[in-house]
């Protein structure tokens, strides 16, 4: 029998107690059990064998998805086209710079502000060591890397109702929680509580482990002291010469702990998807579609906003306007197409497909995510208070703070002010860019006070008022990937559809480029039999 988890506790909250105390291999399984986590399945290069005889291709978005299919389908001998809303490639793979402008759903225009080499990554921000899809497209491609730090230890969990509303550094509630789990299991089995269960030898180790594993003392005790110390780290840090003997901190007793939630927060770094080694392109995430796009730059029509696709028992022909420009409609035919449009998008253009694709595209809603980026003078995170990149987390709107992860010691900088889903993006997305940003340091400083006076300009990206996704990636839930996910991503006639919504890796960017290798596998095979 499945316990179901009480009112008011979500099944992200059940993993993350899972994943805080028993590990992340025990959450990874708690995850996949319950439909969130999904290795790649990448098996190197594809190899799209046999002669397509001058079959041409229609490829309707140059996101990752689309660039992929339109690279590779090209590489085995298709005639092909791209057809991109944007004036740029890359679609949710894009990093805002200093000078670009965009404008938002309802007519806000924004227009960056960084310093030169300052960037924000609104859309994917990094890259997990197992994505190996996407990676091997980045060496290929020439695409250099650095590392990207998920779990930093100095930075900050924070609860607003909890400890004075202070933050607390990671390192600290890690190592207490640990420590105090680690003590119970130790005293339980020193009692002889786990004679049923395990053997008086296994009960001796596991009371060495325990002791290693929550930095317990001599008597499988958690307190203050320099064995707990080396863990959660020092009231006063270890120096040199006289006075340099190191003080130990007070650990926050369990309760405290239990009840203030910020255990909760332990969970974002024992995700599969979130565990080291993680990676971010040199220069801002739009540096892969960059490349990309240099391998498909002459066969992509930009500007161009697709109004209707139909297809005979022959040809696929999409009609379009000029998004900078509308006005005269405008038509390109090919023999097949991979559509790589969002859902919240392709669900509103006219298309020639069946009623399962019908039903599934219309199926599947968008979630949810805002991105705010802000400027500061001066870097006082790294200098004040030694974070140096990692992600700080608060139960404040903004969720989630995070740092840059290169250019220490630079003069100036831009943080992540806020990455949130859920009922704090909807409330962001509905106001005005100037009052997201006002809101992020408003919210920030509780955290970092140094927000008001080092603050220079910043940008709010809503993702459900950008006009070519509305909304951040594909929310599937059980119910609707069991009712609609084999007929979404079926070749209907001669349309297949592909980005991260018809994949298991949602809103990752793994899933965009594998869901295309699978299409334009399984619609090589068919132009191949035809």
């Amino acid at each position: 029998m499945t316990e179901t988890p009480p009112p008011g506790f979500r099944r992200r909250d059940l993993l993350s107690l899972i994943g805080v105390a028993a590990g992340s291999g025990a959450m990874y399984q708690a995850m996949t059990s319950l439909g969130f986590a999904h290795s790649s399945d990448y098996g190197g290069p594809i190899k799209l064998e046999g002669d397509p005889n001058g079959a041409s291709v229609l490829v309707l978005g140059a996101g990752l998805a689309g660039m992929t299919a339109a690279i590779e389908l090209r590489q085995a001998g298709y005639r092909v086209r791209v057809l991109e809303y944007n004036s740029r490639a890359g679609g949710r793979n894009w990093s805002l710079r200093g000078g670009d402008s965009f404008i938002e759903l309802g007519g806000a225009t924004q227009t960056c502000a960084f310093d030169k080499g300052l960037y924000l990554n609104p859309g994917p921000w990094r890259i997990p060591y197992h994505h190996n899809a996407i990676l091997d497209y980045c060496k290929r491609f020439g695409v250099a890397l650095e590392p990207f730090t998920q779990l930093n230890h100095n930075a900050f969990i924070h609860a607003s109702d909890a400890f004075g509303g202070k933050p607390q550094r990671i390192r600290s509630v890690k190592a207490d929680f640990q420590g105090q789990v680690a003590e119970l299991l130790a005293k339980t089995t020193a009692k002889g509580r786990l004679d049923e269960t395990v053997t008086v030898e296994d009960q001796e180790i596991l009371l060495e482990a325990m002791r290693d594993w929550g930095a317990l003392d001599k008597d499988y005790t958690y307190g203050a002291g320099l064995v707990s110390a080396e863990s959660r780290g020092y009231a006063k840090d270890p120096g040199g010469g006289v006075g340099a003997a190191p003080t130990p901190g007070a650990p926050i007793a369990l309760s405290d702990l239990l009840r203030s939630g910020v255990w909760r927060a332990l969970g974002n770094f024992a995700g599969y998807e979130f565990q080291t080694t993680l990676m971010q392109p040199v220069g801002g995430m739009g540096m892969i579609g960059q490349a990309f796009a240099t391998r498909v730059a002459d066969i992509i029509t930009y500007n161009a906003k697709v109004t209707r696709i139909q297809q005979s028992e022959t040809a696929v022909t999409v009609a379009w306007e000029d998004a900078a420009h509308p006005g005269a409609v405008q038509t390109e035919s090919a023999d097949w197409c991979v559509c790589t449009i969002p859902l919240s998008i392709l669900s509103q253009i006219p298309i020639d497909v069946g009623p399962k694709m019908q039903a599934a595209i219309a199926a599947v809603p968008y979630a949810a995510s805002v991105k705010i980026g802000l400027q500061f003078k001066r870097r006082f995170w790294e200098e004040d208070e030694a974070i140096y990149g990692g992600i700080s987390y608060t139960d404040l709107p903004i969720q989630t703070i995070g740092y840059p992860q290169s250019g220490f010691h630079g003069e100036k900088g831009v943080l992540l002010g806020a990455y949130m889903f859920g009922p704090n993006a909807f409330e962001f997305t509905a106001m005005s860019p100037e009052e997201r940003i006002r809101r992020a340091l408003d919210y920030g400083g509780r955290i970092h006070p140094q927000y008001a006076a080092e603050f220079q300009n910043g940008i709010a990206v809503a993702w459900h008022r950008v006009p070519f996704t509305l909304g951040c990636a594909g929310d599937w839930t059980d119910e609707t990937r069991a009712a609609h996910y084999d007929d979404l991503c079926q070749i209907d006639g001669r349309v297949v559809l592909a980005g991260e919504h018809a994949s298991y890796l949602p809103a990752w960017q793994e899933g965009a480029v594998l869901s295309a290798l699978d299409a334009i596998t399984r619609l090589h095979r068919r132009v191949i039999a035809t």
